[in-house]
């Protein structure tokens, strides 16, 4: 059972998610979560505060999901395209409105350069563990892979949240960009 910090952070995540940076007060997470006024102000006592909380908690979300889905890393390509594949078809669907908050704060990262550090630690810390998988499947430089593929699975994600296509499938660009990156 999620404790009020995890309940508040997942009402922020929704907040940000249905209105973006600007509708992210605490009267609305308070109100999203069900909660009593001044309990996001107590957990995060200043907005950057509450932005860097944010970035961990779908840091942490998206870590656990990835650990379900992909578990160890191995050298077979299938398996890395089936889990890269799963996982942005979750970020499409049920985990969607993490998706949206987290574009959201990416683009306030444009206004905010406070915005940025939390979300950079993030995508670093992301890139560490994807790599590697990229490095068991024989990437001579899997951060580099990493970040290109990373790149490309954010635009076709940002594109699809923005401006969805009625049919969508993931699956023969990963192969692409894959095949590309290690060169098959």
């Amino acid at each position: 059972m999620p404790g009020r910090r995890e309940e508040v952070l997942d009402a922020a995540v929704e907040v940000l998610a249905e209105g973006g940076l600007r509708r992210l007060t605490y009267q609305a997470v308070d109100t999203a979560a069900g909660v009593p006024a001044g309990t996001t102000s107590n957990h995060f006592r200043s907005r950057d505060a509450l932005v860097a909380g944010v970035v961990a908690h779908l840091e942490a979300q998206d870590r656990r999901d990835w650990e379900n889905v992909a578990g160890e890393p191995t050298a077979e390509d299938e398996a890395f395209v089936a889990a890269l594949t799963h996982m942005i078809r979750h970020a499409l669907g049920p985990a969607r409105p993490r998706t949206a908050a987290r574009y959201a704060l990416i683009l306030e990262g444009l206004a905010r350069p406070a915005a940025r550090d939390p979300l950079s630690r993030a995508q670093d810390s992301l890139i560490g563990w994807v790599a590697q998988w990229l490095a068991t499947l024989g990437s001579p430089e899997p951060q580099e892979h990493c970040r290109v593929l990373f790149d490309y699975l954010d635009g076709m994600m940002f594109h699809q949240v923005v401006l969805p296509r009625a049919y969508f499938d993931p699956e023969p660009g990963i192969r692409l960009v894959l095949g590309a990156l290690l060169q098959r």
